[in-house]
């Protein structure tokens, strides 16, 4: 007998026949002779009405109100699969996130778990009950319910699993598991069977979304083997799992892309000690993510020019920033959303030499220009002009032996 979490995301839930047939699958791991607990999502475009109802209610909102509103989808889909689960014979019952409970801090919006009391859960399990948790869920020390951020269901999930020590945490999509890159801009990517937790969680954070990058960490913390299949076909998925289980490591598992990144770049800036400080220390203050920076110096050393990247969505906001901080000295301020951020993954890098001449050759026989530069021990990054996303991807994609038949 194992003990299994299933999760499944809203467009696996998203009406009533396939509620039907996420019941069908849990049925199956029970007749196996499995302990099974689930964790189920809302069900597709519900969260995105209730925050547009709170917002229409409310601009500016009373987070702790938002949350007790958006945290009803879940509620929604964690009743009806039990309800299906039940009329099909199968001892079932809900879970909210306070009757478990998913104790978190009082970050309303984006609160993070804390602790998780499983006793009873265990106790339902043993006896042969299906557990249908709600994901996305919790109840800070004031009692109000807070939620985990969007997609937090993935890290419900990984967090119940590593809380009832489970063997494994089946995460359903829509997709058929994780690809060496996305499908829709090249038909020869491969789906992997396995890939690492360090490879899977800079796949999360370059743009990939399979998995929310929280509920990787979570699973790398804690060893929690995880497999992303999709709710639709019967065809095996992706293991995400510990480094150690990968016998032949690749030299790139896959190539991501995000297209939401903004570049600003501070022209003429005086080239003196601490100027980097007067520069990122205000978007620190103001909740702006950094993300890749590049400093050039003029020939005479007394101006620099930085660069960096940050979310699209904060762009004006960190323009406003900079403008406002009133020690920081330069000759222009430039701004581009226009740019994409393409990234070369694999724990495969650490062994080989040439991954990087690979990357800027490849980009360079297809015209296209790198901006900026960033590196870490399993990944490249480049940020280009966005109109060049899928020569660039396709083009890698080939370079890396990564195409499929």
């Amino acid at each position: 007998m194992s003990r299994i979490v299933m999760k499944f995301g809203g467009t696996s839930v998203a009406d009533l026949d396939r509620i039907r047939n996420v019941a069908r699958r849990v049925r199956k791991e029970v007749e196996a002779g499995n302990q099974v607990a689930v964790v189920v999502s809302a069900m597709a475009g519900t969260t995105d009405q209730l925050v547009k109802w709170v917002e229409d209610a409310s601009p500016l909102h009373d987070a702790r109100e938002y949350d007790t509103v958006v945290a009803a989808g879940e509620q929604i889909t964690s009743g009806l699969l039990a309800l299906t689960l039940q009329n099909m014979d199968i001892p079932a019952r809900s879970w909210l996130g306070w009757q478990v409970p998913f104790k978190t801090d009082d970050v309303h919006g984006a609160a993070r778990i804390s602790e998780i009391d499983t006793t009873a859960m265990r106790e339902r399990l043993e006896e042969g009950v299906v557990c249908v948790m709600a994901g996305f869920q919790g109840i800070a020390d004031d009692n109000r319910i807070t939620t985990l951020g969007r997609g937090g269901s993935d890290t419900s999930a990984v967090a119940l699993a590593a809380a009832l020590e489970a063997d494994r945490c089946d995460i359903y999509t829509d997709v058929e598991g994780v690809f060496t890159t996305d499908p829709r801009i090249v038909p020869k990517a491969r789906k992997l069977e396995k890939i690492t937790y360090e490879e899977m969680l800079e796949m999360a954070s370059l743009g990939a979304k399979v998995l929310q990058t929280r509920s990787v960490a979570m699973a790398m913390n804690h060893g929690v083997r995880v497999q992303v299949l999709s709710s639709f076909t019967d065809t095996p998925g992706t293991l995400v799992v510990d480094e150690d289980e990968i016998v032949e490591k690749q030299v790139v598992s896959g190539i991501a892309y995000a297209n939401n990144e903004a570049r600003i770049t501070l022209v003429g800036v005086d080239n003196t000690p601490g100027i980097a400080g007067e520069v990122f220390s205000p978007l620190a203050d103001g909740n702006i993510n950094v993300d890749m920076i590049i400093q050039n110096e003029s020939e005479d050393g007394l101006k620099t020019d930085i660069t960096f990247t940050v979310p699209q969505g904060d762009v004006e906001k960190a323009i406003k920033i900079l403008e406002n901080a009133s020690s920081l000295k330069y000759e222009r301020l430039v701004s581009d959303k226009n740019v994409v951020k393409i990234s070369v993954i694999g724990v495969g890098m650490r062994s080989h030499a040439g991954v990087a001449a690979t990357m800027f050759q490849t980009l360079a026989d297809k015209g296209i220009n790198i901006q900026v530069i960033s590196t870490s021990e399993i990944k490249i990054s480049v940020l280009i002009d966005s109109e060049y996303t899928e020569l660039a991807v396709r083009a890698l994609h080939t370079a890396y032996g990564l195409d499929g038949a």
